[in-house]
């Protein structure tokens, strides 16, 4: 089935008519009431989205940086996490406003946000693979030197994982184009290939996170094994499972829509109905699983505070220290307030 647009990458979503020109006009796909479903939902659940994870993800940053050592390799880990959620939320109000008006912005624009938002989902990927392949490596061989790296080595390790995250994201720059109102690749072959480059690295990461996490279960499970409440792990696990049950959908729902895309051969009437019923369907799955996916970015630093014991003890000091603090200033205005009144002066607070 061929489309008037091909808008399959993460930031567009194909909001057009699928045109047979060979048919009559009554037999077009109309696809008005998928657009006006997109067009209502993706505006304000993205706006949340916005709100959430700025919101979560700023307060993780807080934390780190108030109570813990970040030069630890985990901490980094978890710090360029949100960092990258960021990236990736900083996308979310411009695909919301490109709703809502098309994109009026400019290309340049359009290929700086792309690039933008490219990066964080790259970014957060690799991160997730190689938090996942550190705490196997903690857990399997507890006295190797990577378990305990701090300071130069785990910035050297942050520093590539951006590098490489720019790296694969800077097609955006050259691929990415504003067509009829629309921020879309530039061609189809390398919208295609956006998508299938998304799926290898889901597969990819979906082997680490399967592969270690097997295998470290099969070790905690031993008659042998210390059984100790390993909250990092538990919380890392939990990250790598919102990742893939976020992602896979999402994965699942691209790749069969660049299928759909494809040129496929005349059929009858009934076979193009049916046709056009499918694709509204995998569309409303589309827009379902991409806010599925993109929920990541705020549910990360949600894990962060409930999963995390360190995190929830960090979290609710602060909260301690900023009610404290409040007190504080209360008890020194109404002491101000008495001696004011006492000395008979007034006194604006």
């Amino acid at each position: 089935m061929a489309t008037t647009d091909s808008t399959f990458n993460p930031t567009t979503e194909n909001d057009s008519y699928y045109d047979y020109s060979d048919e009559p006009e009554d037999e077009m796909c109309d696809k008005t009431s998928v657009i006006h479903f997109g067009a209502i939902v993706t505006p304000v659940l993205f706006s949340i989205m916005v709100i959430l994870s700025l919101f979560g993800n700023v307060l993780v940053i807080v934390i780190l940086a108030k109570y813990e050592n970040v030069k630890s390799l985990t901490n980094a880990f978890i710090l360029n996490l949100a960092v990258s959620d960021l990236f990736f939320t900083a996308g979310l109000p411009f695909w919301a406003y490109n709703h809502v008006h098309g994109w009026t912005l400019g290309e340049h624009t359009c290929k700086v946000v792309s690039f933008v938002f490219y990066v964080g989902f790259y970014s957060s990927g690799i991160l997730l693979i190689l938090m996942t392949a550190h705490r196997y490596v903690a857990v399997m061989n507890p006295l190797s030197d990577i378990v305990s790296t701090t300071g130069s080595r785990s910035i050297v390790a942050c520093v590539i994982v951006w590098a490489v995250s720019t790296l694969v994201a800077s097609p955006a720059f050259i691929f990415t184009k504003v067509d009829q109102n629309r921020c879309v690749q530039a061609n189809s072959y390398w919208n295609l290939w956006g998508i299938y480059q998304q799926n290898i690295f889901f597969i990819l990461s979906s082997v680490v996170f399967i592969f270690c996490y097997s295998q470290i279960m099969c070790r905690l499970l031993r008659p042998s094994a210390q059984r100790r409440k390993n909250k990092t792990l538990k919380l890392i696990f939990t990250l790598t499972v919102v990742f893939f049950v976020g992602w896979a959908p999402y994965n699942t729902v691209i790749f069969l829509k660049s299928l759909d895309s494809m040129e496929q051969p005349l059929a009858n009437s009934k076979t193009l109905v049916g046709m056009c019923k499918a694709s509204q369907l995998l569309d409303y799955a589309f827009y379902i699983s991409r806010l599925l996916a993109f929920s990541h970015c705020y549910l990360n630093p949600v894990f962060y505070v409930f999963v995390g014991v360190k995190f929830k003890n960090h979290l609710k000091k602060m909260l301690k220290g900023w009610g404290h603090r409040n007190s504080s200033l209360r008890n020194r205005h109404s002491r101000l307030t008495i001696t004011s009144v006492t000395s008979g002066e007034e006194l604006s607070m």
